[in-house]
């Protein structure tokens, strides 16, 4: 959460208002108070996880969606990105359907330093909130509203 809205407060640094500079404050404020704060990992689940999630075109000048998603092992988060999406997307599937690829990607990498490590993964799971893309993402057949996500995705 702390990544959102960070990232939101930076766009508007160029060029800040009185409320942008407070609403900085207060993120640095939180910041400091939370410093000693640390990442915990214990001995539990030694399978990759990931969570992704986003928010459709709320960014109101460009349209574009903003995609969050962290990668979990043994009980600690050791990866999270958010950032608005490069594309424009015609679809909340479609939003949904970049967050679980980037995600994808993510674990990927992790999966390979893991393997340099000598800890193999063998599987991993990515979880997502979308009832509609879990079902396409199951299901090769697409329908004329989904096409465009085939062509670039699937």
């Amino acid at each position: 959460d702390i990544t959102y809205v960070v990232g939101v407060g930076s766009r508007f640094l160029s060029n800040s208002r009185e409320k942008h500079c407070n609403i900085v404050k207060w993120i640095l404020g939180y910041l400091k108070g939370i410093a000693k704060k640390c990442l915990c990992f214990s001995k539990g689940n030694l399978m990759l996880l990931g969570y992704s999630d986003t928010d459709m075109a709320r960014d109101v000048d460009s349209r574009k969606s903003t995609l969050g998603y962290l990668v979990n092992f043994v009980g600690g988060t050791i990866s999270w990105l958010s950032q608005l999406q490069k594309c424009i997307a015609l679809s909340t599937i479609e939003v949904e359907f970049i967050a679980i690829i980037e995600d994808y990607k993510e674990i990927l990498w992790m999966k390979k330093l893991l393997q340099k490590l000598e800890q193999n993964q063998e599987s991993y799971v990515i979880y997502c909130d979308s009832q509609s893309t879990i079902h396409l993402s199951k299901n090769s057949t697409f329908y004329s509203r989904s096409k465009h996500i085939a062509m670039r995705y699937h």
